[in-house]
């Protein structure tokens, strides 16, 4: 009877040790399928702020103007693998100005219209992009302040990070070229180039 009774104990417990090894298997076998990422898709409408700053020169001229910046963008994405295909157009305020002598040149606003062409490493998307400049440049002198729309050409790059589904969040540089116009404080053609570096939102729809 102690016998029979010690036979079905050893029985039991082996069973509960089989069991148990081959649940530990099956969870590891399971285990490198559960832990693969999802692949995040860049397709589709946005949009978002930015804050930066900017610095450059006038043309023609001894000022510098730099200052604060920021505006909006919006834009749509394609993807083709990890390729990924974008236009994007964005308007800012800009408050770079400089002052030598008896001029004072300044920037109040410009704005953008891109292509972007970048690699995305699943949520991390690399870019370069480029296309049309616009926007004003303001001189004035002690008797007479000139307002000259105009535009130009940018070119740039960046790097954009997505936080989840909707949200990302990206740093950006662009050169800007703002082409010269006649002011006739100055008597001479003036234009606007200058860097921008921004710091970015987006909300993707």
């Amino acid at each position: 009877m102690r016998k029979t009774a010690f036979g079905a104990i050893v029985a039991a417990a082996m069973g509960v040790a089989v069991s148990a090894q081959a649940a530990d298997l099956g969870y590891r076998r399971a285990e490198p399928y559960a832990v693969q990422p999802q692949v995040y898709s860049w397709v589709g409408p946005y949009i978002g702020a930015n804050l930066g700053y900017g610095w450059g020169d006038i043309t023609n001229n001894l000022t510098s103007p730099s200052g604060v910046l920021g505006g909006l963008q919006a834009g749509y994405n394609w993807q083709n693998g990890a390729w990924v295909f974008g236009l994007e157009g964005d308007v800012q305020i800009s408050g770079a100005d400089d002052t030598f002598a008896p001029w004072k040149f300044s920037n109040p606003w410009f704005g953008t219209a891109r292509g972007r062409v970048g690699y995305a490493f699943n949520n991390v998307l690399v870019y370069g992009t480029g296309g049309l400049a616009f926007g004003e440049v303001s001189g004035q002198n002690f008797f007479l302040t000139e307002n000259h729309g105009t535009i130009g050409w940018t070119a740039g790059g960046g790097v954009e990070m997505a936080l989840n589904r909707n949200w990302s969040a990206k740093a950006e540089y662009l050169y800007v070229d703002l082409s010269d116009k006649n002011f006739t404080i100055t008597g001479l053609p003036n234009g606007y180039q200058f860097g921008v570096i921004r710091l970015g939102v987006n909300y993707h729809f």
